[in-house]
């Protein structure tokens, strides 16, 4: 058996569209495995987007792109370019380039249209390629499987993401799986929990207080649930939704306690002490901060990124916008302490082995030096 590669042996060039804060861990890691350095090109999101974008790396170079937006980011014919991107590799002379592997960034083909006229591979990298609908369908779809047909090979967030790819045509073979991490392999072994509870099961939410996450679900589902089962709900994060939520938290469960941001120590504290983390509507990568503490997940289904993490061993996941399934999972879960621990087990030891930055980058090398080799 081929023994991985430790490293990339030369300069790296990496664009995106915007670099989201939780980010800048993996490209500062990936830097450290790249002989020549990194580089990253990226510009800023849209005013209503609500990202957290990164304004420096440690260790890798950040490039800024002055992003020109055509359409909002959720509409179905939305542009983005980003001027400049020959310039950068021109300067930067890298030996392989990583894209996002988006046909809306119209920018990118001429990228790597530069790259392959000396020779050198560019992977595309992504959530999947799901099923279009709206508008021009057709048109959109001949787009995307020509833009991916441009690359040297594609990695995708999630095994629902890579077979995607897959179907849409492209190598399996050139199809790598880099499973969505935002946080390193723990080095500390998970709390120690009771087999049962001292008092209330202690739920958790963490991150932005926001439409789309569906907390309005949450304080709902944990009502509906018999008494003894209620939990003390620990919701910790900042954002637009905060008074309307805090104000449906007193009239619907008022054992729900709004704590604003939490960060380091204070936050690490806040995992250990809980029995279960919740995720009820889209986006969230603290699911996986959260299994390196031990705990059981429950999430619902979006785009593929929480597959590979949330299994029947480990925790629930659950249909979007489903209020009933989400009181389901919670009394099932909360109902046996015991098992609760047991699935908390099965997360820490998802995240130790499988899902972490440094697994992450791993997938970034390997998936490197096997398009360089056929290239």
């Amino acid at each position: 058996m081929q023994t991985p590669p430790d490293n990339f042996p030369g300069r790296l060039a990496l664009q995106q569209r915007v670099l989201p804060a939780y980010r800048a861990p993996l490209f500062d890691l990936l830097a450290q495995r790249c002989a020549g350095g990194l580089s990253v090109f990226a510009g800023q999101p849209q005013a209503d987007e609500q990202i957290a974008s990164a304004d420096r790396l440690q260790i890798a170079q950040l490039v800024e792109a002055r992003n020109r937006h055509l359409f909002g980011v959720g509409s179905s014919f939305y542009q983005c370019w980003q001027p400049g991107i020959i310039a950068w590799l021109e300067a930067w002379q890298p030996h392989a380039l990583i894209v996002e592997a988006n046909p809306r960034y119209r920018s990118t083909p001429a990228a790597v249209h530069w790259m392959h006229a000396r020779g050198r591979p560019v992977l595309g990298w992504g959530l999947g390629a799901p099923a279009l609908h709206g508008p021009l369908v057709g048109w959109r779809r001949q787009a995307r499987l020509k833009f991916l047909g441009m690359l040297d090979g594609v990695i995708a967030y999630s095994q629902r993401g890579a077979e995607e790819y897959r179907s849409a045509g492209f190598p399996a073979g050139r199809v790598f799986v880099a499973s969505n991490a935002a946080a390193p392999r723990p080095v500390s072994p998970p709390p120690a929990r009771p087999s049962s509870y001292a008092t209330r099961p202690v739920v958790l939410f963490v991150g932005r207080l926001q439409a789309r996450k569906r907390l309005d679900n949450l304080l709902q589902a944990c009502a509906a649930l018999p008494v003894e089962l209620q939990p003390r709900l620990q919701i910790v994060g900042d954002g637009p939704a905060r008074p309307e939520l805090e104000a449906l938290a007193q009239n619907t469960y008022p054992l729900a306690e709004f704590t604003g941001p939490r960060y380091g120590a204070e936050l690490e504290a806040t995992f250990a002490e809980a029995d279960l983390f919740v995720l009820p509507g889209t986006g969230g990568l603290a699911v996986q901060q959260a299994m390196s503490f031990g705990l059981p997940v429950v999430v619902a289904e979006g785009d593929g990124t929480q597959d590979d993490l949330v299994r029947p061993g480990n925790g629930w996941r659950i249909p979007a916008n489903d209020l009933g399934a989400l009181k389901a999972a919670l009394q099932e879960a909360l109902a046996d302490a015991g098992r609760l621990r047991s699935f908390g087990a099965e997360s820490y030891r998802i995240v130790a082995e499988e899902a972490n930055l440094e697994r992450m980058v791993q997938v970034f090398i390997e998936a490197l030096a096997s398009v360089r080799t056929q290239s």
